[in-house]
Formats: C-alpha cells, sequence, structure tokens
C-alpha cells in the first residue's frame, strides 16, 4: 500500500497533499452520491508514492498536477450531465485554494472491465493511492496490471505525445522573444522526453513499470546486455530525477538548442524502430513513413472512426475509415524532424490536408496541430 505522496519532501508536504485529498474527498461526496462511487483514486505521480518536490525559499511545494478519478457505477456520460458542472467547481475551487491545478475525471467501472489494456490504465490500476471507498472492485481489472500486455501502440503514443512537446519546445525556442516561462516549459518538456525515451524502450521490451525508479533499475539491466542503449540511460535517469525533484529552468533560449537537437536525433531513430516493428514495414526516412499510405492506427475501429471523422472534419469526411491520430502521426515528424522541407510545396500541402488548415508559417502549422493534438493524443 501506498503510505507516501513523495520519495523525500518534507511532513509540511505531505501534509498539505493529506489535506488536500481529504478535502476532495468531501467536496465529491457532498456533490456526487456515495451509492455512485465505487472509490476515489489519486493518480498520477503523487498517487504513485513519486510526486514531485518543488524547494523553494517557503519550504517544499507540490509541482504536478493532482489527478482525482471518481470510479463510479454508471456510465460517463449520464454522471457527466448529473454532476459533470458541480465536479467541475470543485475542481477549480481545490486549484485556486491549493495553487496548483487539481483534476476529477469520471471512470465507470464497467468501462475499466471491458477496455484492454492501456498504459494509462495500468499505471492507474497498479499504483494509485485510495482516497474513498475500497480497493475490492479491482478485482474485475487485474487484466490491466499487466504491463507485458501493453501494446505497441501505446508505446508510439507515448513517443508522439513527448515528441511534440519537443516541438512545442522547438517552436517557443525560434521566438524573438523568450520568457521565463517559456524557458520553464521548454525545460519541462525535455525532461519529460528524456524520460519517454526509456519509458518506450521498456515498452517495446514488455519491461514497463509503473514505478519511474523500478524504470530506471530495469534500463540499467538492459544497458549492461544491450550497450546500444547507452545514450538513452542516463538521460532517462535525468528525466527521472526531474520528475522527482523538478526546477524551474530559467536558462536562456541558446543554452537549450543543442539538448534539444540531441533529443531529437534520439528520438528519431527511436520512432523509426519503434513503427518498424509495430507496423512490419520499413521506413528508412521521415519522409517515407508520413507519406506511406500504411494505416498507422491499424488497431482501431474503421466504421466507428467514420463517424468520428464526421463528426470533428465534416460530413465529407464520412467515407474516412483512418482514426484521426493519423493525422498526428503523418505531421509530427515532418514538423519536428524534416522542417526545412516545409517549403517543398508537396510537403506544405499534405501537412495542410492533414491539419485541415490553409496556414504557412511554422508557428501556424504547429498551432493547427496542437489543436488536433489537444482531442485525439
Amino acid at each position: 500500500m501506498i503510505t507516501r505522496f513523495t520519495i523525500d519532501g518534507s511532513d509540511a508536504l505531505e501534509n498539505e497533499l493529506a489535506d488536500i485529498c481529504a478535502r476532495a474527498k468531501e467536496e465529491i461526496l457532498r456533490v456526487i452520491p456515495p451509492r455512485r462511487i465505487h472509490a476515489l483514486l489519486l493518480g498520477g505521480g503523487y498517487g504513485r508514492g513519486e510526486g514531485g518536490v518543488l524547494q523553494t525559499s517557503a519550504g517544499d511545494k507540490p509541482y504536478n498536477d493532482l489527478e482525482f478519478y471518481i470510479i463510479h457505477n454508471g456510465p460517463d456520460l449520464l454522471l457527466q450531465k448529473l454532476h459533470g458542472a458541480e465536479v467541475h467547481h470543485v475542481a477549480e475551487e481545490l486549484t485556486a485554494s491549493a495553487g496548483i491545478e487539481v483534476e476529477f475525471k469520471l471512470l465507470s467501472l464497467q468501462k475499466l472491465q471491458q477496455s484492454p489494456v492501456t498504459m494509462f490504465y495500468y499505471d492507474l490500476i497498479a499504483g494509485h493511492r485510495l482516497v474513498q471507498g475500497s480497493d475490492t472492485w479491482l478485482a474485475s481489472c487485474e487484466h490491466h496490471r499487466s504491463a507485458h500486455r501493453i501494446p505497441l501502440y501505446e508505446a508510439t503514443r507515448l513517443l508522439m505525445n513527448r515528441c511534440s512537446g519537443l516541438l512545442y519546445a522547438q517552436e517557443k525556442l525560434a521566438r524573438p522573444n523568450f520568457s521565463s516561462e517559456d524557458s520553464d516549459f521548454v525545460g519541462r518538456n525535455l525532461a519529460k522526453a528524456k524520460l519517454a525515451l526509456g519509458d518506450v524502450v521498456l515498452a517495446m521490451r514488455g519491461q514497463y513499470h509503473w514505478s519511474c525508479r523500478e524504470r530506471q533499475k530495469r534500463l540499467r539491466k538492459l544497458e549492461a546486455e544491450d550497450p546500444s542503449l547507452s545514450s538513452i540511460v542516463p538521460l532517462h535517469a535525468q528525466g527521472v530525477d526531474f520528475k522527482l525533484h523538478p526546477i524551474k529552468d530559467q536558462r536562456p533560449a541558446a543554452a537549450f538548442r543543442a539538448e534539444l537537437d540531441f533529443l531529437k536525433d534520439l528520438a528519431r531513430e527511436l520512432w523509426l524502430a519503434l513503427e518498424f516493428r509495430r507496423l512490419n514495414k520499413l521506413f528508412n526516412r521521415i519522409p517515407d513513413y508520413c507519406f506511406s499510405a500504411e494505416n498507422k492506427c491499424p488497431e482501431t475501429d474503421p466504421s466507428r472512426n467514420r463517424l468520428i471523422n464526421a463528426r470533428r472534419f465534416g460530413l465529407r469526411e464520412i467515407l474516412n475509415v483512418r482514426y484521426p491520430r493519423e493525422r498526428l502521426l503523418n505531421t509530427l515528424p515532418l514538423l519536428l524532424w524534416d522542417t526545412e522541407n516545409l517549403t517543398d510545396p508537396h510537403t506544405l500541402a499534405f501537412v495542410r490536408n492533414q491539419l485541415r488548415t490553409t496556414e504557412k508559417e511554422f508557428p501556424a502549422l504547429v498551432r493547427a496541430y496542437e489543436s488536433i493534438w489537444r482531442i485525439y493524443n
């Protein structure tokens, strides 16, 4: 049983986080009848006992968002309709008083029972803090405890999301004005990418684990057998250190560029290797991958994809059987690793078509990408 929120945070920080959990429990039980709730869980780093400790002049402070999950006994849409507004109000009030983002997410037990294994469900089920209720319902969700069953497309999704962070960092670094907030953003996303590179390697080998410290141990064992991991393992260690002891990075833009380029190079090679293994097709270069007609989300349901496309992009897309995340997989590599070729009319037209935009400039293309990424990441 997880008893702490952090590895080495002060007693004051632990008490602060415990108080937020107590208030979250009280407020949620006030707006949702207890009979509807199996459990209230704290997920994320703090729920797994590996939350970030930000050292300040006022003592240790929380850094990461607090992510609560309401495991309930009805459809998500119904509970959202009945109590969504009140739950959102509770989150806003706790966020304002706690000084960090507090989120509540509704999660149907039936959905958990029926859903295939994902990295998110595995992390939540295998490592969480019980705030309210009991864990008896976990018996019907045991399949989510099997890390070796996490499919390869989940590794692709993780790498896509962290490479998206590198893209957003790259766009900020290209701006004429680089603020302290930009510096903190870039530093945080570089750290997340460092962690993800190692996590993807573990997921590819069926050795992922919910604890970042355990993942680091496993990577070091793999490195002893496979020296090709010698660049990724120390970066992962830096990512773990940032996760447990984050800092608000205040370096100037120039100080980040070499580090970003190095991470991009490693991520590109890992991307091509992962997609070769996942799709069983060799891609020698990034354009080969992006322009390939290969279905990059073959795990999705074509019929459902048609409805999703029509609802998101208009009725003219009703015949499109590809899942919208494929638009991200097709364009992210070009935006991140093949930026100079966006001047090529064919490449630019492809990117604009995929992102459903008429924009031409790099910052605007990144914003168009992000608007789709926020929905289908």
